[in-house]
C-alpha cells in the first residue's frame, strides 16, 4: 500500500486521536501540546490515550492533560496479543478514534490488527529509514560510522518499521557522540516532526519527503 492508497484525509471534522504509549511519553507531550483535547484544535485533537505499563509516566502525563486513558496491561492476558488487541480494538471504536499515533508503544502489533487500520495508524522511528529498522538504531548508525541520522515518521505496516514514509528529519552525528547523545539530539527533532507529519496526513497532502534539518555544534 503507497500513501496515495490511505483513507480520505482530510475530515469534514476534527479528527479524533489515538496515541499507544508504553513509557515517559514525550512524544506523547509533543502531540497534546499540537492537538489539545481542550479546547480541540481545529485540525485534530488527542481524545484517547492507550497505555500497556501501569507505572508508565505517559498514562500520568495524559490524565494532567485531561485526555481520556485507558490502561491495557499486556499481563492481564498473560501475553496473549489477540486478547490484548481484542480489547484495544474495541477500546479505538467505542472511541471513534480516526488516526493511531504510536509513540514509543513497545509491542509489535498484529497483521489483522495493522490491516484493521491500514492508512490510519502512524509510528516514529529513531533513524532515517530503510536504514536501521528495530532496535538500536542509535547505537547502530554509530557502529557503522555514518555521519548523520534522524527520524521517520511512517505509516504502520505488517512489517517491522516497513511502512510507507511519511516525512524524515535529519540530524548530524557529531566525533565524540555516544548513543545517549545521539538519542536525545533525534528526540528533540522527533517532538517537532512528529506533530508536523500528522498535519502533513489529516491534511491530505502526505507524500514521501526528507529534509535535512541543520544541528549546532556541541
Amino acid at each position: 500500500m503507497g500513501l496515495s492508497d490511505t483513507p480520505a484525509f482530510p475530515l469534514p471534522r476534527s479528527a479524533r486521536l489515538a496515541v499507544f504509549a508504553s513509557g515517559r511519553g514525550s512524544n506523547l507531550a509533543s502531540l497534546i501540546e499540537a492537538f489539545p483535547a481542550d479546547p480541540p484544535a481545529a485540525l485534530a485533537r488527542v481524545a484517547l490515550v492507550v497505555v500497556n505499563v501501569p507505572a508508565a509516566p505517559a498514562l500520568r502525563q495524559a490524565q494532567a492533560a485531561g485526555v481520556a486513558t485507558r490502561l491495557i496491561c499486556w499481563t492481564r492476558y498473560s501475553g496473549s496479543r489477540d486478547a490484548f488487541e481484542r480489547d484495544a480494538l474495541a477500546t479505538l471504536d467505542r472511541a471513534g478514534i480516526d488516526l493511531v499515533c504510536l509513540a514509543g508503544f513497545m509491542r509489535i502489533l498484529s497483521p489483522a490488527f495493522t490491516r484493521r487500520w491500514a492508512g490510519r495508524i502512524v509510528n516514529v522511528h529513531p533513524s532515517l529509514l530503510p536504514a536501521y529498522p528495530g532496535l538500536h538504531p542509535q547505537r547502530r548508525a554509530l557502529e557503522a560510522g555514518e555521519r548523520e541520522s534522524g527520524c521517520t515518521i511512517h505509516l504502520v505496516d505488517a512489517g517491522v518499521d516497513s511502512g510507507p514514509i511519511v516525512l524524515q528529519r535529519r540530524v548530524p552525528i557529531f566525533d565524540g557522540d555516544d548513543e545517549e547523545a545521539l538519542s536525545a539530539r533525534i528526540l528533540e527533532m522527533e517532538h517537532r516532526a512528529y506533530p508536523e507529519a500528522v498535519r502533513t496526513l489529516l491534511q491530505g497532502d502526505a507524500h514521501e519527503r526528507s529534509e535535512t534539518a541543520s544541528g549546532a555544534s556541541p
